[in-house]
């Protein structure tokens, strides 16, 4: 069974190692949507509570990069690098007896987007 949450941030950033309009200073109101893999617990019926997803996600990606310039914390800020940076953060905070992270996706337009998923059996 899968579970997802979606959340939203803005942030600048520039593409140090780029030739075009991307190496200017810009911003994006980013998608993040992070999905766990997992079975209901027998006692609850969750596989994880929404509170404690959005708790975990919003302490350790969202605190970090919303409103903030990306380059100060992920040099060569693309979209597959902060996807990976992301992936990182989150990985340990979301993994239990019963979930684990399975897929992030971050859309850094409204039809631009990169995704991330643990493809490990």
């Amino acid at each position: 069974m899968y579970i997802s949450k979606e959340f939203h941030f803005d942030a600048a950033h520039n593409l140090i190692r780029y030739k075009g309009k991307c190496e200017n200073l810009h911003g994006h109101t980013y998608k993040l949507r992070v999905t766990l893999e997992g079975v209901p617990d027998p006692d609850s019926g969750m596989i994880i509570d929404f509170g404690v997803f959005k708790q975990i996600v919003e302490e350790k990606v969202l605190e970090e990069l919303d409103h903030h310039y990306i380059n100060e914390i992920i040099e060569q800020s693309t979209a597959e690098n902060i996807a990976d940076w992301i992936w990182e953060k989150i990985d340990k905070p979301l993994k239990s007896d019963h979930y684990k992270l399975y897929e992030i996706i971050l859309w850094e337009t409204e039809s631009s987007f990169v995704s991330r998923r643990n493809e490990k059996k």
